[in-house]
């Protein structure tokens, strides 16, 4: 696989084929082409790369409490009094691979007293330093070994310092001052002079809940009661962590081990357990249960901050009531049809709104600021025909003659330079508010350039 860096295109990954052929990583992909002219490559993927190796890591897990990450590639675990339970430290790392086998993973694994010795060597072979045996197993190993940066080991290279044996063998003062600290650092890490843990992050929050039930389930009703428990445990969590659920997801196990699946959306940020469980029922009824349901399990599969809220405030219920809508609607038709529209920085009447996902909107959508006023219904300019006078005293409109009765402008409105709108280029517009005697109060303007006169929108 391929990955551009520098403007220019790198390898990132080569199989095992390729790494005979002569490429490396990181080699610029039109000198591993000039090596290999059919290498067949893709480009990477590093944020999907990015999560398998953390689902690798939480599986890491079974082999020891502290599961990190390791570089870009790599998983660091501490088995410290963990190798008796699988018979021996060899025993672990052959169940290791054959475990990633079956999964089609390809890996190297080592263990070593040190976290600095097990990255070296499995990155040169794999394997397993019995105790006592870092110096003696770790000597004949590349200085690059140790962690170093390419212009570090370089310029070890240059003073005939190709191995870790004979770095061990320098004595250190003049090491120390002629490189950079960190050289020294590392080699006493990986020989185990200085100690370096596994310092595992913490865990991202999980929120699930799950409930197992003595005997098979198959009632709309009796399934709501088990879901109402479900939310309440699953709020509580969200309270906890001052987050809120976008995405709920309920998984309903069968007796016969299928699993049901009902999933529903929020239009905002929400723990309230009455208001989740009301989205679910029309899900749930449609859920066929076969020969019952033995188990549920209840996640919030994506979630926003939400901070505490003033229970019983006007607004607050006001923008509950808009956001169960939106939620209702967004559940049946999808959240992406159920839409509002949102102030824009435009005078041209086309542009002055934009319409966006009603979920994905603010609360508050119009600012309360001081505009022109502006129709209700704007559509596209439609000509008049008929017209006398400025404003018209009488036109004619979809078919219709009018007479008007009262006009309220002009105000001019000017193209926006920056655009090149087709429908804009007449010039500017002049717009009067026309109150008709036949009852509707139109929007209409006129192009000074042309004279021609046209309707743009309807009033209440």
């Amino acid at each position: 696989m391929t990955l551009r860096a520098s403007n220019a295109e790198h390898l990132h990954c080569l199989n095992i084929d390729a790494s005979k052929a002569g490429l490396h990583r990181a080699m610029p992909l039109a000198d591993a082409r000039a090596i290999c002219p059919a290498l067949s490559t893709r480009p990477a993927d590093p944020p999907r790369e990015a999560a398998a190796l953390e689902a690798l890591r939480r599986w890491a897990g079974r082999y020891g409490p502290h599961a990190a990450r390791d570089g870009a590639d790599g998983l660091v675990v501490d088995i410290t009094g963990v190798p008796h339970l699988f018979g021996g430290e060899q025993d672990l790392l052959d169940d290791l691979a054959a475990r990633l086998e079956r999964a089609g993973i390809g890996s190297v694994a080592a263990i070593a007293e040190t976290r600095g010795g097990a990255w070296a060597l499995a990155r040169h072979g794999g394997g397993l330093i019995p105790e006592g045996a870092l110096a003696e197993r770790l000597g004949p190993l590349p200085v690059s070994a140790l962690r170093l940066d390419h212009a570090l080991a370089e310029g070890l290279a240059r003073l005939g310092l190709h191995r870790i044996a004979d770095l061990a063998a320098v004595p250190r003062a003049p090491l120390a001052r002629r490189f950079d600290p960190e050289l020294l650092r590392r080699l006493d890490q990986a020989l185990g002079t200085q100690p370096e843990p596994v310092a595992a992050g913490p865990e991202p929050p999980h929120f699930g809940v799950r409930m197992t039930l003595p005997d098979p389930i198959g009632l709309t009703a009796d399934v709501m009661a088990a879901l109402d428990r479900l939310l309440d445990r699953l709020c509580d969590k969200l309270g906890t962590a001052q987050a809120g659920a976008r995405k709920v997801r309920l998984e309903l196990q069968r007796v016969d081990r299928s699993t049901a699946v009902v999933e529903v959306g929020l239009a905002r940020p929400m723990r309230d357990p009455g208001r989740i469980a009301a989205l679910f029922r029309k899900g749930v009824d449609e859920i066929d249960s076969g020969f019952g349901i033995d188990g549920l399990r209840l996640s919030a599969v994506l979630t926003e901050p939400l901070a505490p809220e003033q229970i019983g405030e006007a607004r607050v219920r006001q923008e509950d009531e808009l956001s169960d809508l939106i939620s209702r609607l967004g559940n049946r038709l999808g959240f992406d049809s159920v839409r509002r529209f949102l102030p824009a920085s435009s005078r041209i009447p086309e542009r002055s709104f934009l319409v966006v996902a009603a979920a994905y909107a603010p609360a508050t959508p119009f600012p309360m600021q001081r505009r022109p006023l502006r129709p209700v219904t704007i559509f596209p300019p439609e000509p008049l025909s008929g017209v006398s006078g400025s404003p018209p005293a009488r036109f004619g409109w979809r078919r219709m003659r009018f007479t008007t009765l009262r006009g309220a402008g002009p105000e001019r409105i000017a193209p926006e330079w920056w655009f090149d709108d087709p429908a804009w280029r007449s010039g500017v517009r002049d717009y009067w508010r026309i109150e008709t005697r036949e009852g509707p109060r139109l929007w209409l303007f006129c192009t000074p350039q042309s004279g021609d006169w046209y309707a743009q929108g309807v009033f209440l």
